[in-house]
Order: C-alpha cells, then sequence, then structure tokens
C-alpha cells in the first residue's frame, strides 16, 4: 500500500529538520570558537557573518540591524523564531511533523523528540551564554544522536524510512557542502596565515564541525593540509558526513522507493546525477577548477534532487 503525501511529506522534513537543528549547532560552535580566535584582531564578527553566510540565515540577520557579536548571534541562531533555521524552529517543525505522523514513527522517536522539545522549550535564552552555551550546542547533537539511534533501531525499512533517510542525508549533504565552502571560500586566510597557527586552529574547527577531526587523524597521520581536508569531506567514502557517501546514500534510498511502488521517477535521474558528478573527479580537477565553483554547483545539484523528490511524490 502506497504511502499518501502529505505522510511522506511529513517524515521526509522531521528527519531534515532534526539534522538540520544539529548542523546548525555545529555551524555555530565553529563560528563561535572561531571568534574566540580573532578577538584580538577584530575579526569576530567576520566570522561569525561567515557561519551566519554558510547557513543563508545573514539575510534575515540584517534585517534585525543588530551587530554581529556572539550573544547577538547565538540568540539568532538558537532562539529566534525569527530565523526559519534556528534550533528553535527546527525542533519545533520537527515535534510538530512528528505529531502529524504520530503512528508512522515509533514511540521511542515520538518520545525522544517530545522531551527534548519540552526540554529545549523551559531554557531561558539570556542564561545561555560562554561555557552554557557551548553545553547546549553539546546537548542539541546529542538529541539529534539520540533521535537517529531510535530511528535506526526501532523502525521498519519500510518507504516511510527511505524518505526519512533521504531527507536525513540531502540536508547533511548540503551542511557538509557549506562547512567546507565556509573557511575555504569565505574564510580564506591571507597567503601569509596559510599553514599557520591560526589557519591550522581553524581548519581543525571545521573537521571539528563535521565530527571529522578524530577519523581524520586515523586516515592521514599528519598534520592539517588543505587538500587533504577537502579529500576527506569529500571523496572518502568510509567518511559517513563526506559527499560521497551522502549522494550514494541519496540514491540508494531513492532506488528503494522506486522500488518500493514500482516505477523509476524523476528524482532517479537527479539522485544519479548528483552521485556521479562526485564519483566522476578528483580532488586535482576539483581544485583546477575551483572549489567554490564545485560546492556551489554541488548545492543546486542537491537541491534539485530534494524538489524532484517532492514532485515525484507529490508533496512540498
Amino acid at each position: 500500500m502506497s504511502m499518501l503525501g502529505r505522510t511522506a511529506q511529513n517524515l521526509y522534513w522531521l528527519s531534515r529538520y532534526v539534522e538540520r537543528a544539529e548542523n546548525m549547532a555545529r555551524l555555530l560552535e565553529v563560528g563561535y570558537r572561531m571568534s574566540l580566535t580573532s578577538r584580538r584582531e577584530g575579526g569576530a564578527s567576520e566570522h561569525l557573518m561567515s557561519m551566519m553566510q554558510a547557513a543563508e540565515v545573514d539575510e534575515d540577520f540584517a534585517k534585525k540591524g543588530r551587530p554581529a557579536d556572539v550573544d547577538t548571534v547565538a540568540h539568532f541562531m538558537m532562539f529566534d523564531p525569527a530565523n526559519p533555521s534556528s534550533v528553535f524552529n527546527c525542533l519545533q517543525a520537527a515535534r510538530t511533523n512528528a505529531r502529524t505522523v504520530r503512528t508512522a514513527i515509533t514511540s521511542d522517536m515520538w518520545e525522544t523528540l517530545n522531551a527534548a522539545w519540552l526540554q529545549f522549550s523551559q531554557i531561558k535564552p539570556r542564561d545561555v551564554r560562554g561555557a552554557k552555551l557551548l553545553e547546549l550546542l553539546e546537548w542539541v547533537t546529542h538529541l539529534s544522536h539520540e533521535f537517529r539511534g531510535a530511528l535506526l533501531g526501532t523502525i521498519l525499512r519500510d518507504d516511510g524510512y527511505a524518505f526519512m533517510q533521504a531527507g536525513n542525508f540531502i540536508e547533511r549533504a548540503d551542511n557538509t557542502a557549506r562547512i567546507l565552502d565556509m573557511k575555504y571560500y569565505v574564510l580564506l586566510p591571507r597567503a601569509k596565515m596559510v599553514g599557520g597557527d591560526l589557519d591550522i586552529q581553524q581548519w581543525s574547527l571545521i573537521l571539528r564541525a563535521a565530527s571529522a577531526h578524530l577519523s581524520y587523524r586515523h586516515v592521514y597521520h599528519d598534520r592539517y593540509k588543505a587538500h587533504n581536508i577537502a579529500d576527506f569531506l569529500i571523496l572518502r567514502p568510509e567518511m559517513p558526513r563526506s559527499l560521497i557517501y551522502c549522494a550514494r546514500f541519496i540514491e540508494a534510498q531513492v532506488q528503494t522507493l522506486g522500488e518500493f511502488y514500482g516505477k523509476q521517477q524523476v528524482c532517479n535521474e537527479a539522485a544519479a546525477s548528483l552521485r556521479a558528478m562526485v564519483e566522476g573527479t578528483t580532488m586535482e580537477t576539483i581544485f583546477a577548477h575551483g572549489l567554490h565553483e564545485f560546492l556551489t554547483e554541488f548545492i543546486a545539484r542537491n537541491n534539485i534532487v530534494s524538489s524532484s523528490l517532492s514532485e515525484s511524490y507529490n508533496f512540498h
């Protein structure tokens, strides 16, 4: 029996919103820690703005007409209802979607999200500063992991699972591309900084934002290098947040849906194109043509997969 478009939509976006909440927390942590490394140079605001540009919320923040200091940006990214991608909005939307499809998810998944929302809604934003902010960001990340654990451990491997996993990895692919672009394009250091302590520290933070700082060391036993880090986050298939891993996983879920419903859709071609884009290149080719240009095209193709998936299965 096929799933109704509205149910598919809610499951897809439920999963994307949980992943987005985690990703916003990770981006904010990177922006916050980078701002701490630059205060002597007066560059804290630049790093925070770069982080918001990566998250595509900088224009909404600019409408506030407020300075990009740590407290103001943290409130905007975590609690502001006017920011569509704030953790507040992501968790609220995830819970709303989960409640709408309560019978299509497991009790473990629902209880994890519901308890998290109730706990988050009790937090007073004015109390979240410094170490408290980092604790909250870590809590959001752990919440996402707990929800994923409940999903993977309890839900049926049916079309609902495929919609949720497609949503999760479409969101994750988008975030990894933006994290990498944030450093390599927006925050590209001056020549005298390349290879210096500050440059290396920033690369370390980028890897941390992708949960890759420890696994990177297992693969590359030398110090942080731009080429290796880009390779790790783009072309390493064993890295679960790399673009190639996400693209392959997305295509697999889209193929599963095609098999489940007995029909290949436009989204199958879009997902195959996304995967082929990453598989059919090398880091030398990417650098030769421009990393920023590559990442911009990847994000655009990833968005096409999302929109074509919505059209194929009648949800938006």
